[in-house]
């Protein structure tokens, strides 16, 4: 059997990044928290975490996590369920992984009222939604938005529907194109390399995509500015800052929307959105998913 302090500390060492921080989590020595986890690898016979900076997980450690994450959920249910309540009215926290775009549009909005109701707390990792599921892989979620439709060990994945993005700029800016902007094809392309894109951050591969689907162009290498804010992305686009992608269901939420023109009119970029999550997932975390996966019907295109 598993010891559970030692699977405490362990986790906190993950969550907290440090061992100095976990102990102080836990009320309890520096000492104490390192003798528990190397007690727990002894047990094990091997690493759990690699020390170092920044200090992380090994696959065990990484398994283990998640090991520790649905125990708590699963017994945070359990309590809740007792005849006369118990500690029923204590929130349950889950943590789930969701790219910015569909955390501001319809992530939030959708799963909102089913956090009140049953009382859940949302611990969000926002990253881009090809690289989601590394957190889900790691154990550090119960849940994340994703492109992979692969289920991952232990998961699945149910797709959610498809977020369309549009090639996006300042009227100012387009005007400056002249007839290049109009005739598309390989004088828009030329404008595009040379003018400076607005990226999300370094792991935003959404201008790539639109490069390669509609001009054949790949790994094709353009000047950007990298602005990872949700408004303050919209905003360096209105001020002319460069172009860059934006999904349907922001441009029809934001009364912004009338600063910004679609560079090449009906050539979109479709991003299929998948939910994976836990095969075996505790009551409040089947909660959240029904919310997930009702939100995306009301505001994704269905594939």
């Amino acid at each position: 059997m598993l010891d559970a302090r030692q699977l405490d500390a362990l986790a906190a060492v993950i969550e907290h990044g440090s061992f100095g921080a976990a102990a102080k989590a836990l009320s309890l020595t520096l000492a104490a928290v390192s003798l528990r986890i190397k007690s727990l690898e002894a047990d094990l016979g091997q690493r759990l975490l690699v020390r170092g900076k920044p200090l992380r997980a090994t696959p065990a450690g990484q398994a283990l996590l998640g090991h520790v994450k649905q125990v708590r959920l699963m017994e945070a249910d359990l309590v809740a369920g007792l005849p006369g309540g118990g500690k029923a009215a204590c929130m349950q926290s889950l943590s789930v992984a969701v790219n910015a775009d569909s955390l501001t549009s319809w992530f939030l909005p959708g799963v909102a009222a089913a956090a009140h109701q049953h009382r859940l707390l949302l611990d969000i990792v926002v990253d881009d939604q090809d690289h989601t599921h590394d957190a889900l892989k790691s154990g550090a979620v119960a849940g994340c938005v994703t492109t992979l439709a692969q289920a991952m060990r232990g998961c699945v994945a149910e797709p959610l529907g498809l977020m369309r993005y549009r090639c996006m700029a300042a009227p100012a800016l387009i005007a400056q194109w002249g007839a290049a902007a109009a005739a598309g094809g390989t004088a828009l392309s030329r404008r595009l390399l040379s003018s400076p894109a607005v990226i999300f951050n370094r792991k935003d591969a959404l201008q790539d995509a639109f490069l390669a689907r509609h001009f054949n162009l790949q790994n094709a290498l353009y000047p950007h500015h990298v602005v990872p804010a949700v408004d303050a992305f919209e905003l360096a686009l209105e001020l002319g800052m460069g172009w860059g992608m934006v999904p349907d269901v922001l441009l029809a939420a934001r009364p912004r929307q009338q600063a910004l023109r679609e560079i090449w009119p009906d050539h979109p970029v479709d991003v299929m959105l998948y939910w994976q999550h836990w095969v075996s997932e505790p009551v409040s975390a089947q909660r959240l998913t029904r919310a997930v996966k009702a939100a995306a019907r009301g505001c994704l295109l269905q594939a």
